[in-house]
């Protein structure tokens, strides 16, 4: 445990130590955020409510899915692969811990640099502009906080199994993007899950994507009941503990097939 916590305080480090980069993300991050909710304004078009979501909510949406884009890294994580083409797996699996523990201590450092750098950063921005909507009861605070972790452990899981796809073909990388631009439609990020049809919301549900921004969201939006929230995280946790045990698997599968190669 102490070696996760010193991987993890590394990773933070570094993350922090980026700030131009950091800060750039941030602009562009909140510059689409402002985008995404006038579009919602307009898609409203003078009604109040849509879908069970105000439109103070949806506006509200928009700057919390902008601000988990960091935290669950939405866009892009391709470190692992990269570390597989260019050998340094070889290192990373001779180090005194288990290879699925050693990156998930150093994303847990960058998820958290990433929330507190950004994430914190556009809500409060938002707040600058807008009326937003909050958890009303320190219940509500707690199950965000809960499903934000569980969220970010299902979402490091998949892309985890993503990346190591790279044991087995000499370009991962259209794999990766195949399944994140999938996640945007599928996790919620692009408009909540409600407003879908609801052949499609099954769909989503049916993979783990809906699992990290929509349960979030609909959390810290009150959209659901005491029950529904209890519901969705335990779905959230089913979900986590499969992925991780998946993903021990396919890891134990890619060891071996890169040693049998002589890699």
């Amino acid at each position: 445990m102490r070696l996760f916590w010193e991987l993890a305080k590394l990773s933070f480090r570094r993350q922090m130590a980026y700030r131009a980069a950091a800060l750039a993300g941030l602009a562009t991050n909140f510059f689409f955020g402002m985008l995404r909710a006038m579009l919602l304004i307009a898609l409203y078009g003078g009604r109040n409510e849509a879908a069970g979501i105000t439109l103070q909510a949806a506006i509200t949406f928009t700057g919390l899915s902008q601000a988990l884009i960091g935290p669950l890294s939405m866009f892009n994580w391709f470190d692992l692969m990269r570390t597989v083409y260019s050998g340094d797996v070889g290192s990373d699996l001779l180090k005194p811990m288990n290879y699925f523990t050693f990156w998930l201590a150093q994303d847990f450092g960058r998820a958290l640099a990433s929330f507190l750098w950004r994430a914190v950063t556009i809500m409060l921005a938002y707040m600058l502009v807008f009326d937003l909507t909050f958890p009303r009861t320190p219940v509500q605070w707690l199950f965000v906080f809960l499903s934000m972790i569980l969220g970010w452990l299902v979402s490091f899981s998949w892309r985890f199994l993503v990346n190591l796809s790279a044991f087995w073909t000499p370009n991962a990388i259209g794999v990766g993007r195949f399944f994140f631009i999938i996640s945007w439609f599928l996790s919620g990020f692009l408009m909540p899950l409600r407003f879908y049809p609801q052949w499609l919301i099954q769909l989503a549900h049916l993979t783990p994507f809906a699992h990290t921004v929509n349960t979030i969201v609909e959390i810290y939006l009150g959209v659901l009941t005491e029950q529904e929230m209890l519901l969705a995280m335990v779905n959230q946790a089913i979900w986590a503990i499969g992925l991780v045990t998946v993903s021990h698997i396919v890891m134990r599968a890619g060891v071996r097939r890169l040693v049998i190669q002589g890699g």
